[in-house]
C-alpha cells in the first residue's frame, strides 16, 4: 500500500504573480487543494519538504496528510505536480481532499518482474501501458503494482484484465488495453555473397584504347 506521509502546510491569502514571486524567494511553493463539496483552498509548502517527499516516492499520485497551519488537518491526494522544464525544481502542487471512506481514482507506476520466456528465446518485452488507473480506498492506495511476466512466450501479451490487483483495488482502464507483450525480434538482414554484389553490379565495361598515333593528332 501506498505510503502516507505528512506535509506542513500553510493557508495563503495572497494571490496573484507578484505574490507568487514572493512565497517562492523565501523557499516555498504555492499549491492548492481541491474537493468536490469545499471552495478550493490555496496553499503554501515548504520547498524543501515537497521535494523530499517526491523524490522518496515511486510516483507523484501519493496520498499525503496535509497539516494546515491554522486549519484542519486534510486527507488528500497529489494530483498534480508542475516542474521547471529545465531545472525540474517544483513550481506548482495541486492537492485532491478525499475522504477516508471514499473510493478515489489514481494513476499508479506499472512495473514488470520476472524474466519473460519470449526474452529468453531472442524477443523483445515491450510495455505500452507505463501506469494504471485504480479505485479504491485511499488506505488500500498501492504505491506500484507489478506484474510477472516470467511465463509471457514471443507473440503473446498480458491485458489489464490479466493483471491481479490487491484486494479492494479495481482497475479503471479499459480490460482490454494491452499492458506488456514480447515482440519478435528484429530481423537481421542476411549478407550478400560477392558473387551476388558483382552480379548485382552488372559486367564490367572496359574502353578501346586509342592508337597511339590517333592521340598524337590529338595533340
Amino acid at each position: 500500500m501506498a505510503k502516507q506521509v505528512k506535509l506542513a502546510a500553510q493557508i495563503r491569502p495572497e494571490t496573484g504573480r507578484t505574490a507568487v514571486k514572493k512565497i517562492k524567494s523565501l523557499g516555498f511553493v504555492p499549491a492548492v487543494i481541491y474537493s468536490h463539496d469545499e471552495t478550493p483552498v490555496s496553499l503554501k509548502v515548504s520547498e524543501r519538504d515537497i521535494t523530499t517527499v517526491l523524490s522518496h516516492a515511486v510516483g507523484e499520485h501519493l496520498l499525503v496528510d496535509l497539516e494546515i497551519a491554522g486549519g484542519a488537518n486534510r486527507l488528500a491526494l497529489i494530483q498534480e505536480v508542475q516542474h521547471h522544464p529545465v531545472t525540474q525544481k517544483v513550481l506548482h502542487v495541486d492537492f485532491h481532499g478525499v475522504s477516508a471512506n471514499e473510493a478515489i481514482e489514481a494513476s499508479v507506476p506499472l512495473e514488470a518482474t520476472g524474466d519473460a520466456i519470449g526474452v529468453k528465446n531472442g524477443g523483445i518485452l515491450e510495455q505500452p501501458l507505463r501506469a494504471l488507473t485504480i479505485s479504491c480506498l485511499p488506505q488500500d492506495l498501492p504505491e506500484i503494482v507489478t506484474v510477472d511476466v516470467s511465463a509471457l512466450a514471443i507473440g503473446k501479451s498480458l491485458h489489464v484484465k490479466d493483471i491481479a490487483l490487491p484486494s479492494g483495488v479495481t482497475a479503471v482502464d479499459d480490460a482490454d488495453v494491452i499492458a506488456f507483450l514480447v515482440a519478435e525480434p528484429a530481423a537481421i538482414p542476411e549478407p550478400v555473397a560477392p558473387a551476388a554484389e558483382e552480379a548485382a553490379a552488372g559486367p564490367e565495361v572496359i574502353k578501346e584504347k586509342k592508337p597511339a598515333a590517333e592521340e598524337k593528332e590529338k595533340k
